[in-house]
């Protein structure tokens, strides 16, 4: 499977996903296709105590691939960017641990999870967090200006990897850090997985092969330091679950620095 792949239409891809993740952001159920919210979080390996410290709006609309944030370590006085941030948990998350001196910016393509995450900082108090509309693959920062990217089941929704991977080394400084979470396959996807919208949404039809991901992270610039698996993925999708099994997909996270 090559990073950037054209088998499936990126227009409709985007229609798709944003569809989707506005009924996520309107709350649980809706027929979201895979496994979402305080559950899942903690399943993966959110402390609890840290999950009661983020507003309850943000960790119902949850919906990663691991945890991270230890990996992440953002300290006192950080600039820390969150690719796909969704409504915010990772977001929220990291803002306590910068400070009010650090800084944290949310970049997500769905408006209705932007709304929300901007709303729930607002009503909570969380100074270093802004939110933005925009893409993952062009989020038009200032080079060099971040101490860390995270990143939670964003990148495999992306045709365009590894612009994703040139974006976040172009906004880290040297010696910054990547940590991210997502869903790598043992196998190589067919073409009536990689084509389809539906699966893509869920995880699945966009999924790279561990060795691929890790070449992607690497030709962008970035030295992987750890790598860990978080189990198999779930679906709650007959299709995607399907596919979950086939495919041998699972969840992954990792930390990638920049020289």
């Amino acid at each position: 499977m090559t990073t950037d792949s054209t088998r499936v239409d990126p227009v409709e891809l985007r229609d798709h996903v944003m569809r989707l993740y506005e009924d996520l952001a309107r709350g649980p159920g809706g027929g979201f296709p895979i496994e979402a919210g305080r559950p899942l979080a903690e399943r993966l390996g959110y402390p609890p105590a840290e999950l009661d410290l983020v507003p309850a709006g943000a960790v119902e609309s949850f919906a990663g691939a691991g945890y991270h944030l230890d990996l992440a370590a953002p300290d006192a006085g950080d600039s820390v960017l969150d690719l796909g941030s969704g409504s915010g948990t990772d977001s929220f998350i990291a803002a306590g641990r910068v400070g009010p001196e650090g800084r944290v910016l949310g970049i997500d393509m769905t408006p209705a999870q932007v709304e929300k995450a901007r709303a729930l900082a607002r009503e909570g108090g969380f100074a270093p967090c802004e939110f933005r509309e925009g893409s993952i693959e062009e989020p038009g920062l200032e080079p060099v200006s971040f101490d860390c990217v995270i990143s939670n089941g964003a990148v495999n929704l992306s045709p365009r990897k590894t612009s994703v991977f040139a974006s976040a080394a172009l906004a880290l400084r040297a010696g910054g850090r990547l940590a991210m979470s997502d869903i790598v396959t043992e196998h190589r996807l067919p073409g009536e997985v990689s084509r389809d919208p539906s699966l893509w949404a869920a995880g699945v039809g966009g999924a790279m092969r561990g060795e691929d991901l890790r070449g992607a992270i690497e030709s962008a610039g970035l030295r992987v330091e750890e790598w860990r698996t978080n189990g198999v993925h779930r679906s709650l999708s007959d299709g995607a679950g399907e596919a979950v099994s086939a495919l041998g997909l699972t969840g992954v996270s990792l930390l990638a620095v920049k020289p």
